[in-house]
């Protein structure tokens, strides 16, 4: 089965598709001066660009993983998720609070989707 590779980078690509499933890599926000709504909203709108390059679409999101800088934001990034997603098609996830790659990015999103 052939491996498929969206939009290479120098260490790793925006997606990689395998098997009718897309992984796509965590996504920080183009703009790390917005507020962590905005950070949400703008990761939200890259994966969605990412999925739709391969033929799916956040209905078909299996999985997610979100990483906040701060967890006591959790109910802030939910309020932009619950707008996002349609409610019947949650897809499995997990968030923590950790560090990421630079002090201004509030969040990270990464996750898995089934495409045809």
């Amino acid at each position: 089965m052939e491996i498929k590779r969206l939009d290479p980078g120098v260490r790793f690509n925006q997606a990689t598709i395998f098997n009718n499933t897309i992984y796509v890599s965590g996504q920080i926000a183009k703009d790390a001066t917005a507020d962590l709504r905005g950070q949400t909203e703008q990761i939200l709108s890259q994966i969605v660009h990412i999925l739709d390059l391969a033929g799916s679409s956040k209905n078909q999101i299996l999985m997610v993983n979100i990483w906040l800088s701060d967890i006591a934001d959790v109910a802030i990034m939910n309020e932009v998720w619950d707008a996002w997603v349609p409610k019947s098609h949650m897809p499995a996830r997990a968030t923590v609070e950790s560090k990421l790659v630079s002090p201004e990015y509030k969040i990270e999103i990464s996750c898995i989707a089934a495409c045809n």
